[in-house]
């Protein structure tokens, strides 16, 4: 009997997966296999909140592979090597694999080529598996990327994507692979305790609901914070429970202008995607270096990470992500602003930061959108700062978003709690919420100074 090898890695799901697709139509018997990889963990990868989903999408990928007759091979160690001892032990002819576009998924992939090379077996790599257009599908005229997002999606939106493909109604499985048993959650008290559940079932089903309920209202709607209308797809994207690929043709599917909003959403997905492909190193190094000089201050740094800046909108959207392990999109720009723009920051210790705690942390989308916004990225408007005041005014004009995330200030009214620094000392003692750190628009060597000057009368 011919034998596949079907390595799961950003696509733990079975529902237009071109890895197991490719696997089960070219042999007899397929190994579907994960590998707990140690050196996931040495590279910082390994946050809590993703541990947790990942055993979550594990369980249910294992359970959904036993409905079909089949079952999921964990292993622990070295993937390359783990990989070779299955090889050895199966016989099989070949090991599919998807594409990875980070030199972390790079590395990974050389040192499996070079072990089953040894051993005469085939790599087969499959492209647009975790994204829906593969990176280096789109070019520019002499260029190795895209560089500036509009022109890119013009090209991607006439991309024709394949079809969706099936789960498999059966799979068969040599009995003798040896399992480690799957991976427990994370002991409590160092997960957010709003952490969604993982799994492909339950990134299907979240997907369908929010189609029928939400879609239409997106253009309008995905940028109010408190309304929270945003699709919260990106943890179960990440980690491939949904195929970016039949999410795409989902929405286009859709007419209107809340579908073409969400479908530039997951453009933008793609897009860093391919700019991470094509420069490996935007990962911790400026796509377009500025000189700048970062300020060295890590009481600011402490308080941004603790959502106690003085700022609610800013300290809301903090306090979100360590409840949720997850922070709405516009509360990303405004933290991100902050931090970099008015704090000065360098932008890696932000994004750090949000790897340590996003479930949906993904190195493309993370470290090139806190770029984007630090000026050092794909931004056609480098100096661009959003002011934390103007945007809450905005996007939470009644400040139902403050409120629910910053119990201090939830006896507020509208008009008050987005400036509580202009309320009377004795009010704003009361309330216990700490004063700004920085006045919007001064220098850094007065940074410190502005909550000194606040516990004075307000500011005019």
């Amino acid at each position: 009997m011919s034998v596949r090898i079907c390595l799961f890695t950003c696509d733990l799901r079975l529902a237009d997966n071109p890895v197991l697709h490719a696997a089960a139509l070219a042999a007899d018997e397929v190994v579907p296999v994960f590998v707990m990889d140690p050196a996931v963990a040495t590279a910082g990868f390994a946050a809590p909140n993703r541990l947790a989903f990942l055993s979550d999408s594990l369980t249910d990928l294992n359970a959904q592979l036993q409905s079909r007759g089949s079952r999921l091979v964990l292993r622990h160690g070295d993937t390359a090597e783990e990989i070779g001892r299955l090889v050895h032990g199966t016989g099989a002819e070949a090991v599919h694999v998807a594409a990875g576009h980070s030199r972390f998924a790079r590395n990974r992939e050389g040192q499996l080529r070079a072990v089953l090379s040894g051993q005469r077996v085939r790599l087969v790599v499959h492209d647009a598996v975790a994204t829906a257009v593969a990176p280096g599908t789109l070019t520019p005229g002499g260029g190795t990327h895209y560089a500036v997002f509009t022109p890119y999606f013009r090209r991607w939106s006439g991309v024709a994507l394949r079809h969706p493909l099936p789960a498999p109604d059966r799979l068969t499985t040599p009995a003798e692979p040896l399992s480690a048993p799957l991976p427990g959650r994370p002991g409590p008290g160092v997960l957010a305790p709003l952490l969604v559940p993982g799994g492909e079932r339950e990134g299907r089903k979240r997907l369908h609901a929010w189609v029928g309920a939400h879609l239409a209202g997106y253009e309008d709607e995905h940028d109010a914070l408190a309304h929270d209308l945003t699709s919260r797809l990106s943890p179960y994207l990440h980690f491939g429970c949904l195929s970016a690929t039949e999410t795409v043709c989902l929405a286009r599917s859709v007419e209107g202008p809340g579908a073409r909003a969400f479908e530039r959403q997951l453009a933008w997905r793609d897009f860093h995607h391919q700019v991470l492909a094509a420069r490996p190193d935007a990962a911790h190094c400026d796509y377009r270096p500025r000189h700048q000089r970062y300020r060295h201050a890590p009481e600011d740094l402490a308080a941004w990470r603790e959502g106690r800046t003085g700022y609610p909108i800013v300290d809301a959207a903090m306090r979100q992500l360590r409840q949720e392990g997850w922070m709405h999109n516009r509360g990303r720009l405004l933290t991100a602003s902050f931090l970099c723009k008015t704090l000065q920051l360098d932008w890696r210790s932000g994004a750090r930061f949000f790897l340590s705690h996003l479930v949906d942390g993904d190195v493309a989308n993370n470290q090139l959108n806190w770029q984007w916004v630090a000026g050092t990225g794909t931004d056609t408007r480098p100096e661009r700062t959003l002011n934390p005041v103007t945007q809450a005014k905005r996007y939470d004009a009644d400040g139902a978003y403050v409120r629910r995330w910053v119990p201090e200030l939830a006896r507020l009214t509208a008009s008050a709690i987005h400036e509580p620094w202009r309320l009377p000392l004795q009010l704003r003692q009361e309330l216990g919420y700490p004063e700004p750190i920085v006045e919007l628009g001064q220098s850094p060597s007065r940074f410190r100074e502005a909550g000194k000057r606040m516990n004075g009368e307000p500011l005019p």
